[in-house]
């Protein structure tokens, strides 16, 4: 039976100076009986550093988007962890402790299936295609909060620009799965960070 992880979002409709968590869709995971046999193209042996570049843009998409967005999340998690220091607003704090749970918990997933689906394949390097966004918070004159939002918002768009590619290019459901759920929260606090950074710089 598959087992399924809750992660937290940001609804879209959201007043500008409250920010409230609600359940994203479920991510199934990959139970034992569930994983795939690696083939030859999915688990390749060792190659020399020279041969490592060329062929791992050929490697499986479903990997180089794990590989990705494992990257990509961690850089969210860092940014939201600094937030909680740093932020003055309550609204960011809240909005901060929201991405470390749903991304650290996509983090954890991610990493089962990359092991069970591809035991033996190298670090891909990711998705070479793809502008990831900012991976830290810029410092600055503006305040923390505004320096969070500008940086927060083009990573989020990074992160949705990723998923919509696995929507087109992955062969497999559950990676399928977590980009609609990566889309529909992230959109969502992109709108909710738009409206604070609105009413903020006024």
């Amino acid at each position: 039976m598959k087992t399924y992880i809750r992660a937290a979002c940001i609804a879209a409709t959201l007043s500008l100076l409250t920010a409230c968590v609600g359940a994203q869709p479920a991510l199934p995971t990959t139970t034992a009986d569930q994983q795939p046999t690696a083939t030859a193209s999915q688990a390749p042996s060792p190659m020399h550093s020279g041969e490592h570049g060329a062929m791992m843009k050929d490697a499986p998409f479903d990997a180089m988007f794990i590989d990705g967005m494992i990257v990509h999340h961690a850089g969210a998690v860092a940014m939201a962890k600094q937030a909680l220091a740093e932020a003055q607003r309550p609204e960011i704090k809240k909005l901060a402790e929201a991405i470390i749970a749903t991304q650290e918990a996509e983090i954890a997933q991610m990493k089962q299936w990359r092991a069970a689906w591809y035991p033996n394949l190298s670090d891909t390097g990711g998705m070479h295609d793809v502008d990831m966004g900012p991976m830290s918070v810029a410092a600055g004159d503006a305040p923390f909060d505004i320096r969070f939002i500008e940086a927060m918002i083009p990573h989020h768009e990074g992160a949705i620009a990723m998923a919509q590619m696995a929507l087109q290019k992955s062969t497999r459901p559950e990676i399928r799965q977590l980009a609609e759920a990566i889309i529909a929260a992230q959109q969502a606090e992109i709108e909710q960070m738009k409206q604070w950074r609105a009413a903020w710089t006024k």
